[in-house]
């Protein structure tokens, strides 16, 4: 079997839409979850060829940041996951989907760079009008509503971000 027939059309539709070299097999996704401040956690859910690949999941603690700081938050949990993937020699992602705006994308970009990982695919998408954002891009990407690569980024990103909540809450009824 030749690797393109593995890949499905939600996959090379998004490595047309985010003019990727390569197809976006492993994706990895990062969610902050907090309220006021108590408990900060997040999520991360990997998927391989478009599916969940629920034994990568991972939970963290943040650890650095005191109060409500999203940015901060990203900066730290991006950079402990891929500081531990270098050292372990683990897989990379080919694509890094960050759930919120501008904000928390530079501040994952920020975190890729100090680890040499510049080089690794890093996009936001942002809650309300599910515009994609790319590092050192003002404006989203133009990529239709009715994309299949679209498709996956949101069912990637609800997948996170449930993930995060729930375990949020765990967290949240420990700590009561």
């Amino acid at each position: 079997i030749n690797r393109k027939e593995l890949l499905t059309k939600p996959i090379l539709q998004l490595q047309e839409d985010l003019d990727m070299e390569t197809a976006p097999r492993r994706i990895e996704a990062f969610d902050n979850s907090n309220i006021q401040g108590a408990n900060p956690v997040a999520g991360m859910v990997c998927f391989l060829d478009g599916k969940p690949l629920k034994s990568e999941y991972r939970k963290v603690h943040i650890k650095t940041v005191n109060g409500i700081d999203d940015y901060a938050s990203m900066h730290e949990v991006v950079s402990r996951r891929y500081k531990r993937q270098l050292n372990e020699k683990n897989p990379l992602p080919d694509l890094i989907l960050i759930d919120g705006g501008k904000g928390q994308l530079s501040a994952a970009k920020s975190a890729l760079d100090a680890l040499g990982l510049g080089y690794v695919a890093v996009i936001g998408l942002a809650k309300r009008l599910e515009d994609v954002f790319k590092p050192g891009m003002s404006e989203p990407q133009n990529i239709t509503k009715t994309s299949a690569g679209l498709h996956l980024l949101r069912k990637i990103r609800d997948e996170v971000h449930r993930y995060a909540i729930t375990f949020h809450r765990k967290s949240r009824k420990k700590y009561m």
